[in-house]
Formats: structure tokens, C-alpha cells, sequence
């Protein structure tokens, strides 16, 4: 005798809650290795499987032997919890993610908290190129470039840095921000007297220029070079801001040195106060500083026969490394710093023997 559709139905249902079941239990056991699932479940399969497989057997059988005692009419109260069920456990993915926290972004109703949190949703999203990639065409880079002018300087500052992260090596992206005039609004926030604002910003300009003509060409009309010379040789500027703009003077004399090579003309002349500013951050008492300016002045002593001149007249650069070499030399007293020591040391040689040699 053939079981009847009636019960064929029941067992399906069966089967159904009691896998449901221990998904539910799974779910509440494991509700961080679920969350870091990277793009969820791709089918009902594969979500029954991690959840069986993700399960007490004992609360397996527990779950089975209470499910065969409900009755046809409980069985189907449970198929409608079951769908419920289903589609939490259902993760959507990055794309949908990502719609949802650019909606959010967009509802001007929102309140700043609302904001806030779907801004840190989208700088986690966009972290892989692919995302970054998908940004233009769901319209979340129009609305992070409306996020900048907002009143409120965390999401201008969290709007900069989503920005910054999507452009990261990321030709196409750095190529549809540059198009949406979006460098100027950043170097005005460089300037900004909230230091985490100033330096997200200058994070994302850096990100943006990084190997990217178009948009180099854009820093140095809107005065980038004058803005990062202000930044070296303020003082009393943000200490995380001096270090980013040493080492973006790094990256682009290191860039227009390999256009020169290839035959190109640069659209850059440093002047001599651009040039040492950054001599002068060889006398700031710090490592880090101190270090980049090094690879710095190694690199812009490659650019070109006038940087030399400049550097080794106006810059002072020879007293400058002198002066260097003392310093280290009483701080290597200091067993603990003495690797990192030495090797700012061997950049403070190299950049001797550079400047020799160009003389």
C-alpha cells in the first residue's frame, strides 16, 4: 500500500522542522561563525547541511521524536514558521548589503546614528576590490560624496575614509572619484581642526592620487604641495598627519621620477620650501618620522638636478644628516631600538652617499 499525500506531506514537514530545528539551535550556538559566513547560503541544501552539521546529535533525535507527535494541522501552523525560519537564516549578500546601507545613507528621514552605522557597513562591504568596484553603479559613491558635506564631522570623516579604502589600489575606482570632482572637498577637509577628520581625509586624497596621473594633476592645481609643506612644517600639527604627508611626498617623487624615466614631463616643480620641510622633519623627535623623511629625500634626490641644488643649499641637507647621525648614535645606547635604529642609520648613509654622488 502506497503512503498517502497526506502523509508523504507530513513527513516532508517532518523533515523539515526537525532540520529547521537544529538550524535554530545551531544558529543560536554559533551565531559568530554564522555572521562571518562569507556570502551565506547559497541554497536551502547548503543550509540544511551546515546546520546538521553544526548540531547535537542528541538534540537532533530530541527534536525528531517531538516533531513525529504533532498533528497534521500542527504540522502546517509549523510550515508557516518553517518559511519564516528559512528566510532569516538566509544571508543576503554583499551586493544586497550594500543597497541596503546606501538606501540608508540616502533616507535624509534617517537619524545621524542611522547614518553613522550604514557608513560603517559600507567600509566594511567595500574592503574587497570587487565591492569597491560595485560602488559606482549602485550609487553609493554619489552618496558618499554627499556625505562630505554634512554637518556632522563623523560621517564626514567615515564618508572620507570609505572613500579612501574603495579607491586603495583601485585604478577604476580612483579613475570615477577623480571624475566626480571629489579631491578638492577632501584637501579642504585635510585642513579640518578635528585631527580624525583631517587625517581620514588625507588618507583618502593619498589613496586616490596613488598612481593616478588625472588625479595628481587635480592635487597640485587645487595646491596640494603647498598643503602637505604647511602640514611638514606645522609643529604643532597631528603627528599621524605629518607621517602620512612625508610619506605621500615619498610616493609622488618616487612616481615622478619613473615618468621622467620613460620620457614624460612632470607637471610638478618642488619648490624650495616644499623641499625642506621635509629636510626639517629629520630633526623631530620621531622614529617613524624621521625614517620616512629619509626614504623621501632618497627619492626626490632621484628628481632632477635642481632638487639637489635646493636640498644641499637652502635645505641644509649635509648639516642636516650630520646632525641625524649624531642623534642616532646616542639613541643606540638603547638596546631595545637597536634594529630599528640601525636601519634608519643605513637610509641616513644612503641618502648621504645619494647626494654625493648627484654633486
Amino acid at each position: 500500500m502506497y503512503p498517502t499525500k497526506c502523509k508523504v506531506q507530513g513527513s516532508v514537514f517532518v523533515l523539515l522542522w526537525v532540520l529547521v530545528a537544529v538550524a535554530c539551535l545551531a544558529k543560536a550556538q554559533n551565531k559568530f561563525e554564522l555572521q562571518g559566513m562569507d556570502g551565506g547560503f547559497p541554497s536551502l541544501d547548503s543550509m540544511l547541511q551546515w546546520a546538521v552539521g553544526h548540531s547535537d546529535p542528541a538534540k537532533l533525535k530530541e527534536a525528531a521524536v517531538e516533531a513525529q507527535r504533532l498533528s497534521p494541522e500542527e504540522l502546517e501552523k509549523r510550515r508557516v514558521v518553517i518559511k519564516g525560519l528559512m528566510e532569516d537564516l538566509r544571508m543576503p549578500s554583499d551586493a544586497a548589503l550594500m543597497k541596503r546601507a546606501i538606501a540608508d545613507i540616502n533616507n535624509s528621514s534617517l537619524s545621524t546614528e542611522g547614518h553613522f552605522r550604514a557608513l560603517l557597513e559600507l567600509l566594511e562591504l567595500s574592503a574587497p576590490i570587487e565591492n569597491a568596484n560595485d560602488l559606482n553603479k549602485l550609487g553609493g559613491l554619489t552618496a558618499l560624496v554627499k556625505e562630505l558635506n554634512r554637518e556632522e564631522k563623523e560621517l564626514r570623516t567615515i564618508a572620507a575614509w570609505v572613500l579612501g579604502q574603495a579607491s586603495n589600489n583601485n585604478p577604476v575606482v580612483q579613475k570615477q572619484i577623480t571624475e566626480l570632482n571629489v579631491l578638492p572637498k577632501l584637501m579642504e577637509m585635510v585642513k579640518s581642526s578635528c585631527s580624525e577628520e583631517a587625517v581620514k581625509a588625507l588618507y583618502a586624497v593619498s589613496a586616490i592620487i596613488r598612481n593616478n596621473p588625472d588625479g595628481q594633476a587635480v592635487f597640485y592645481f587645487e595646491g596640494g604641495a603647498h598643503m602637505l609643506q604647511d602640514i611638514m612644517a606645522n609643529d604643532s600639527s597631528d603627528i599621524r598627519l605629518r607621517r602620512k604627508s612625508v610619506f605621500l611626498v615619498a610616493d609622488l617623487a618616487e612616481q615622478q621620477f619613473e615618468l621622467e624615466a620613460s620620457g614624460a614631463t612632470s607637471i610638478f616643480e618642488a619648490s624650495k620650501e616644499y623641499l625642506k620641510s621635509v629636510v626639517d622633519l629629520m630633526a623631530v623627535p620621531d622614529l617613524d618620522i624621521q625614517e620616512k623623511a629619509l626614504v623621501a629625500l632618497n627619492r626626490l634626490l632621484q628628481v632632477g638636478d635642481k632638487n639637489v641644488q635646493i636640498l644641499r643649499d637652502f635645505g641644509q641637507l649635509e648639516l642636516a644628516l650630520e646632525r641625524l647621525r649624531f642623534h642616532l648614535r646616542e639613541l643606540m645606547q638603547d638596546e631595545n631600538q637597536g634594529d630599528f635604529l640601525r636601519d634608519i642609520e643605513a637610509q641616513r648613509q644612503e641618502v648621504e652617499i645619494m647626494l654625493r654622488k648627484k654633486l
